[in-house]
């Protein structure tokens, strides 16, 4: 396609070496949660570092401003409040529990400080159409000064990778990719520009939409591929012949082991 000699000019592959680290591994999606273990919780992160599994979280901004890990937009679903998360301080929103456990959400800051570079760690920032892309991005770079460990960012919104390639390229950043609803030409258009707009040293793939023509194009010309979310045997299988490395839950990791 006319496209993808663009890419190389407009959003150069990264240095092996520097993306070598998300090859070949296993990352947990959330933490290892399950049972009673709640997702990006610190007791799933501090299972995930027991299997030597790598860790996917999900941070969003507290109403002060702090990177917290919580998927949601709301509290509901995995709380017994409600309300909007942007709704809390980051103080307020540590006091409450996940689940059925003691388990809090937990500020990025303190997950940070909890892995310590243990395992390999993978955060995606989690942003709406109107939302304040550049505060988050800068809360998140804000905790990860000093980090000791392989850290990356990503987000489905190009907004983040071209946030982090301007002010902090030292980090680095992933495309969310799906194809889910646009697989045609303008699709495959929307796929291109936003590789253009995030500038992303890897992507992460949805793994329903593997094998694809744009993730395997990718991949050749050096942007690792990683991919979610793995949660069988067969989806294992596609993931081993089709990316890099499984971002991986339940029974996706009951047989991968710890990560290479």
């Amino acid at each position: 396609m006319l496209l993808r000699p663009l890419d190389a000019l407009l959003a150069p592959a990264p240095d092996p070496a520097r993306v070598a680290w998300l090859k070949g591994r296993v990352f947990a999606h959330r933490g290892l949660h399950g049972g009673d273990v709640p997702e990006n919780s610190l007791s799933a992160v501090w299972a995930a570092i027991a299997r030597g599994l790598g860790i996917e979280c999900d941070v969003q901004q507290s109403g002060d401003g702090r990177a917290v890990v919580f998927h949601d937009w709301s509290l509901e679903r995995l709380t017994a409040t409600s309300g909007p998360v942007d709704g809390r301080s980051s103080a307020q929103l540590s006091q409450i529990r996940i689940g059925d456990c003691n388990d809090r959400i937990p500020p990025l800051r303190i997950l940070l400080e909890v892995v310590g570079g243990q395992v390999p760690l993978l955060i995606e920032l989690k942003t709406r159409s109107d939302y304040r892309v550049d505060t988050l991005c800068e809360a998140v770079r804000h905790e990860l000064e000093g980090y000791p460990g392989e850290v990356a960012v990503m987000g489905f919104d190009p907004r983040v990778g071209a946030w982090f390639h301007r002010y902090a390229p030292s980090v680095i950043r992933g495309l969310v990719v799906s194809e889910a609803g646009s697989r045609t030409l303008s699709g495959t258009i929307r796929r291109h520009a936003g590789v253009w707009h995030a500038r992303p040293d890897f992507l992460a793939y949805d793994v329903r939409d593997l094998p694809s023509r744009f993730a395997a194009a990718q991949r050749r010309r050096g942007l690792p591929v990683l991919t979610w979310t793995v949660r069988d045997a067969a989806l294992r299988r596609r993931a081993a012949q089709h990316a890099d490395s499984p971002i991986a839950e339940a029974e996706g990791i009951a047989e991968s082991g710890p990560s290479a």
